[in-house]
């Protein structure tokens, strides 16, 4: 493993990581009152767009990362449209 993959394996582990928090708060809590379904809608768009480019490039740090995001983005779209 190079450098750049690394570095692209740290960044994604650490910005997936830092979601996971908030998406177990709202899976125990289904408090869904904070969210923002237009910021989780946008956010989880951009994602899947990210999830493609990764998967075009075939850079692994970035399509799994992603793919791991969104997953966690959706559920927490679902609790919001079914807990509001």
């Amino acid at each position: 493993m190079d450098i750049q993959d690394l570095i692209g394996y740290v960044a994604a582990t650490l910005t997936t990581v830092s979601f996971v928090p908030q998406a177990l708060k709202t899976f125990r809590t289904r408090d869904v009152s904070g969210i923002s379904l237009g910021m989780y809608s946008l956010f989880a768009t951009g994602v899947a767009l990210w999830l493609v480019y990764g998967v075009m490039l075939g850079e692994a740090p970035i399509y799994v990362a992603n793919a791991i995001t969104l997953a966690l983005a959706l559920a927490v779209l679902v609790m919001k449209l079914r807990y509001r």
